[in-house]
């Protein structure tokens, strides 16, 4: 099972997120992230959080189509973005999209990207899609291939203490059996040198930024209320 998660971000309407939308996603909105799934001509199949900043007129329509809402109090310990990836996990989601996580405010894009660290959720695949960006979190002993156009931009960024053992195929700039530490920016702006690349690593976990060149035909989408 796959889950999206759409957050109450920043992201534009483009083609790159509605091609990352697949028929069989099950698609869950953290509060405010219903709007952004709106927006883009989505409906959620399940609401998550305190409902703060869900508008009166989409929760209406949204109850009519029969659609499921897992609502927290409104003083709670947890983001709306954690109740959703946990409410994602227990239902048995083992890849999880998250769409519109940056933007608004630098706290909570900070903690949603850590959030993909959570020892509990170490057998679920993250990933998140902007409008031009794609990241990944890479853990021990996994590789990711990644498809684009030669010059594409790929960032490495650990986030874990240290990450062991990162060798890479098809960056221009390459990577042996080597160690990158947490605050380094060694692995910041690398690029594609083919079309495809390939990166794999022993210990810890790492957080791949692919950034495809250009993405015409995009039209913003603010949040609207506070990113959670």
């Amino acid at each position: 099972m796959r889950a999206v998660i759409f957050v109450n971000g920043t992201l534009a309407k483009n083609r790159m997120i509605l091609d990352s939308i697949q028929p069989d996603d099950t698609i869950i909105a953290a509060d405010g992230g219903t709007q952004q799934c709106i927006a883009l001509g989505l409906t959620p199949d399940i609401i998550v959080g305190d409902l703060d900043s869900l508008s009166p007129g989409d929760k209406k329509s949204l109850e009519a189509k029969g659609k499921e809402f897992i609502v927290h109090p409104r003083m709670k310990d947890y983001t709306d973005l954690e109740l959703a990836i946990n409410h994602a996990v227990n239902l048995g989601a083992i890849d999880i999209l998250l769409i519109g996580i940056m933007g608004g405010r630098i706290d909570q894009t900070i903690a949603n990207i850590f959030l993909l660290t959570r020892s509990e959720w170490s057998q679920v695949h993250f990933s998140l899609v902007t409008d031009t960006e794609i990241g990944r979190l890479v853990r021990s002993g996994e590789n990711l291939t990644i498809h684009g156009k030669t010059g594409d931009t790929v960032s490495l960024i650990p986030f874990s203490p240290t990450v062991e053992g990162i060798t890479t195929n098809g960056l221009k700039w390459s990577l042996e059996e080597a160690e990158l530490e947490l605050g380094t920016t060694l692995g910041i702006s690398n690029e594609l040198s083919n079309h495809t690349a390939n990166i794999q690593i022993h210990n810890g976990n790492l957080l791949v930024v692919h950034r495809r060149q250009s993405t015409p035909d995009s039209s913003l989408i603010k949040p609207k209320g506070g990113l959670k």
